[in-house]
């Protein structure tokens, strides 16, 4: 693994919090490896379904706390609630539309059932949230889990012994995303 380096304008503190929330674990080439930043300049809208109270509250919070670690304040962290994931991409829309944010992060839980449905959901979430990406040109991060079993689900959100909250991997992707974004600005 490489070793960890921070760019050079950040903060102490910011870079003692954040330490590295994604990096492979247990000698996993899985995970990704993610540097502090300092995001104190953005405001950043995060919308949760509440299906999978449970699960999506977990990922929720994992998330908040991967961007106050970033250095956003409660005020830059705009937090909408939709009932579930199908309603997530009209409510990242919102916000985006709304031009107050510059990006967002759509957040739920898909267990699959018996039936078709979960595909249904899943395929019309994931071209949501993309079509979004591409028509706002500001970050929009995927935080959809989509799982066969409720322990599957659970262990994504760390509420395991042994699992990971995502959320935590979602907050510093959209601040990463959006600080490349700053970097070009006229990039459309």
């Amino acid at each position: 693994l490489k070793s960890q380096t921070a760019p050079p304008f950040l903060p102490a503190a910011v870079m003692a919090s954040t330490g590295n929330v994604g990096a492979p674990k247990d000698g996993s080439i899985r995970g990704l490896e993610i540097p502090p930043m300092d995001g104190k300049s953005l405001r950043i809208g995060l919308v949760a379904a509440r299906w999978n109270p449970s699960v999506c509250d977990a990922l929720l919070d994992g998330c908040k706390a991967s961007l106050k670690a970033c250095g956003l304040s409660d005020a830059d962290i705009i937090v909408e609630r939709v009932a579930g994931c199908y309603e997530v991409p009209f409510g990242c829309q919102t916000l985006l539309a709304s031009g107050t944010v510059d990006g967002v992060i759509g957040m739920g839980c898909l267990i699959k059932g018996e039936t078709m449905h979960f595909e249904y959901i899943c395929e019309a979430v994931t071209q949501g949230m993309m079509r979004l990406n591409l028509d706002f040109q500001k970050p929009v991060v995927y935080g959809i889990l989509t799982v066969l079993t409720e322990q599957q689900a659970l262990a994504r959100a760390g509420l395991t012994a042994d699992g990971h909250n995502h959320g935590k991997d979602w907050g510093m992707t959209v601040v990463e995303s959006c600080l490349l974004k700053k970097k070009y600005p006229a990039a459309r």
